[in-house]
């Protein structure tokens, strides 16, 4: 057996290795949507307070720029739209969060701390799945627009634009 006939979708010719893209596109995108409207549904200013006790400046203020960007972002890169331009403010607000909230919990985002009443209760999250959404991000821009995406629809009309 080759290579080609264990994994078919590897073989340019079957053209299925352009859609690697879309699970990657998928749950980054619903991540980051699915963290905004979590934060916009316990009111913002109640995120801005999270912000101001841990000592960031502006916290109102950020505090929306945080939930525009998840919700916008993360529409956009669902929809494989203008993906390197929202890589830029994804990556930073993952870069913000690493530094300011998860990184004095180490790497790993699992930590069991006990099982109560059959259920598992956690500890706080170190950056492991920020530094995930990290590489998926970088890896879907490395990749340039896949199919079934905005970015590729742009690009065989003719409509290259700045993303």
């Amino acid at each position: 057996m080759t290579e080609r006939s264990l994994f078919p979708w590897n073989n340019p010719q079957t053209g299925l290795a352009s859609y690697v893209a879309l699970p990657l596109r998928l749950i980054v995108g619903y991540g980051f949507v699915e963290h905004g409207i979590a934060k916009w549904s316990k009111g913002p200013d109640v995120f801005a307070g999270i912000l101001h006790g841990i000592g960031v400046p502006a916290p109102h203020l950020l505090a929306w720029l945080t939930i525009g960007t998840e919700i916008l972002g993360g529409i956009a890169i669902l929809l494989g739209a203008f993906v390197s331009l929202v890589s830029i403010p994804t990556i930073i607000l993952l870069t913000v969060a690493i530094v300011t909230v998860h990184l004095p919990y180490g790497f790993s985002s699992i930590k069991l701390v006990s099982v109560t009443a059959g259920r598992a209760q956690f500890g706080p999250p170190g950056y492991e799945c920020d530094l995930l959404y990290f590489a998926c991000i970088v890896a879907l821009v490395l990749g340039g627009p896949s199919p079934w995406s905005i970015d590729a629809y742009r690009l065989r009309k003719g409509r290259v634009v700045l993303g």
